[in-house]
């Protein structure tokens, strides 16, 4: 298993900006589908956005053209660009990571606070 350590977090004000990173140790992420997760308070953990490749990502609605995925395979990282934040962001922040020949995301990060106030 690949082991991920997260950092960014923090509190800005709506319509502010913060970027996620999140580095990967144990093995190369190169053969795995990252992803960053979100847990709003009350409510399930939801996956916010994924990257394959720079060509292949996927986001949710709720944040597209505002969140930005990316990864550095060489460096073992990938990071989440968060631009135009809302109060509705606020959440704990989680990386994860998913073997190309898994079905689920069995490495996880210990999750960093977003908190965006209005």
């Amino acid at each position: 298993q690949v082991q991920l350590v997260e950092s960014g977090g923090g509190s800005v004000q709506a319509g502010g900006s913060l970027r996620l990173s999140c580095v990967a140790s144990g093995r190369s992420i190169s053969d795995y589908t990252m992803g960053w997760f979100r847990q709003i308070s009350g409510k399930e953990r939801e996956l916010v956005a994924r990257i394959v490749t720079r060509s292949n990502t996927y986001y949710i609605d709720a944040v597209k053209g505002r969140f930005t995925i990316s990864r550095d395979n060489a460096k073992n990282t990938v990071s989440l660009q968060m631009n135009s934040l809302k109060p509705d962001d606020t959440a704990i922040y989680y990386c994860a990571a998913r073997h190309y020949s898994d079905y689920e995301y069995n490495s996880w990060g210990q999750g960093t606070q977003v908190t965006v106030s209005s």
